[in-house]
């Protein structure tokens, strides 16, 4: 029996799932799960690196515990934040986190040099405050002796896989997500990078999903009880999430639904025309080299801020079920505004920024739930008119499937029949790659074909 370990960390919490094939069918088993918080050093929300990398070493440990070796391991998480290395590959600095303000007013300094017309041309991703190129603009801004001192970038899931085995690599689809990488060559846009001064050194060759990183380093050997390969995955987790979609047909819109909603379709090519980039959809890399075209959307984040806000008295079926109460209230936020990123209370910035003034709770989850279903009607909308499809389905992948309530809205407002499931699409995309390399799957069409076979899928029909 060949187990294949997908490490899954999202943002606010990461587990670690093992996969194994049995006939036609892929089975799933979560053996660790663990939270993850933003914590606050020196003025900035951070990621806590260190207690993460305590927390994948732990998962991998129970791994061996329960008598069940992985063949390989690989590390997704979110796009676009990074850490920095020094000449003895020590970290430079703190794991800024993409929900910081230091990147607040930073697009207007990047636009003196390079309008954002050009920037979308040369790397096809939509404006967000929080880009990897702004990131690194800000840095240069508030810490410019910092930055000249690095020596290695690594994203998130790399700088893991660099604490795992000793070894560096930089993965595709990931350093898409920052507007680093020209869209055409799929390799790092020195052109860009120079021109915005960011230092072109530190950044190694872009490898593939199914690239071998290496062996566990000896002390993590020892810790964990076993020796496995480290590879790299689609290690955006969309990238992974969009790998384990099941759809019927090449018309199918894609959600993958949780802390964000990713919304869109695969691509064999990019669209970084002027249409394009004013209706801010962005071009991710892929699996295969395919194209992820979809635009961010707020996502579950404001639903799970609210919870959190309320110190998690209610849970999410109680949130729903309190929204459901209060149909027909007309108040509506967009949930793309930047005021929604880090508020200090998700129900004060829904309160104040509402179209109509909520005046309990399930308003404002009511207005919540409407004001996403509504942005993922537009969205559909938008990707008919710059791909010139027509779309039979909506299929939603991810934690965020079970919100039933969601789903339903999400029929609704776009007029499809919503599919939903399996919940954990970016572990089981993580998994398939390394499945792919493994030879258990011919290719990602035998994979997809083994998920319906795998995972019951559901139907929401309004």
């Amino acid at each position: 029996m060949l187990y294949f370990l997908a490490i899954d960390i999202g943002a606010s919490s990461g587990r670690h799932i093992l996969g194994h094939k049995e006939g036609e069918k892929i089975l799933l088993e979560e053996v660790y799960r663990f939270e993850n918080n933003l914590i606050k050093k020196n003025g900035h929300l951070c990621w806590d690196t260190e207690a993460l990398f305590g927390n994948i070493l732990e998962g991998m440990k129970k791994c061996g515990e329960i008598g069940k070796i992985p063949a390989s391991v690989a590390i997704d998480t979110w796009g676009v934040d990074f850490v920095l290395l020094d000449e003895k590959d020590n970290k430079l600095g703190e794991a800024v986190a993409y929900r910081d303000s230091r990147t607040e007013g930073i697009d207007k300094v990047c636009e003196k040099i390079m309008s954002f017309e050009e920037l979308y041309a040369h790397t096809g991703i939509q404006k967000q405050a929080f880009n990897t190129v702004y990131q690194l603009t800000a840095l240069k801004k508030e810490d410019p002796e910092l930055l000249s001192r690095a020596k290695s970038f690594l994203m998130t899931p790399e700088y893991y896989s660099f604490l795992l085995t000793g070894k560096k690599a930089n993965e595709y689809t990931n350093a898409t997500t920052g507007a680093l990488v020209n869209a055409e060559s799929k390799n790092w846009d020195f052109e860009v990078l120079e021109k915005l001064g960011i230092p072109t050194h530190i950044f190694g060759e872009l490898k593939t999903p199914m690239t071998e990183v290496g062996d566990l380093k000896a002390d993590v050997q020892e810790y964990v009880g076993y020796n496995t390969k480290v590879i790299l995955c689609a290690s955006h987790d969309t990238g992974s999430a969009f790998m384990a979609v099941p759809a019927k047909d090449d018309n199918a819109v894609y959600i993958s639904s949780g802390t964000w909603s990713l919304l869109g379709i695969e691509s064999l090519v990019p669209h970084t025309g002027p249409e394009s980039c004013a209706a801010n959809f962005t071009n991710e890399g892929g699996f295969d080299y395919r194209y992820r075209y979809l635009k961010n959307i707020m996502g579950l984040w404001m639903i799970q801020s609210v919870r959190r806000n309320l110190d998690k008295k209610y849970s999410f079926p109680e949130l729903m079920a309190l929204a459901k109460a209060e149909q027909g209230f007309p108040g509506r936020v967009d949930v793309n505004d930047n005021v929604f990123l880090a508020p200090e209370n998700m129900i004060d910035a829904v309160t104040e920024h509402a179209s109509v003034r909520p005046e309990n709770l399930g308003q404002v989850m009511e207005c919540i739930y409407r004001s996403l279903a509504e942005c993922y009607r537009d969205a559909v909308k938008s990707l008919e008119k710059l791909t010139g499809k027509t779309f039979t389905s909506v299929n939603i992948v991810g934690g965020g499937s079970q919100d039933t309530y969601l789903d339903e809205l999400t029929s609704e407002y776009t007029g499809l029949p919503v599919y939903t499931g399996p919940i954990e699409g970016t572990a089981l995309g993580n998994i398939m790659c390394q499945m792919i390399k493994a030879g258990e799957f011919a290719d990602l069409a035998d994979a997809r074909a083994a998920i319906r076979k795998s995972f019951e899928i559901k139907e929401f029909i309004i």
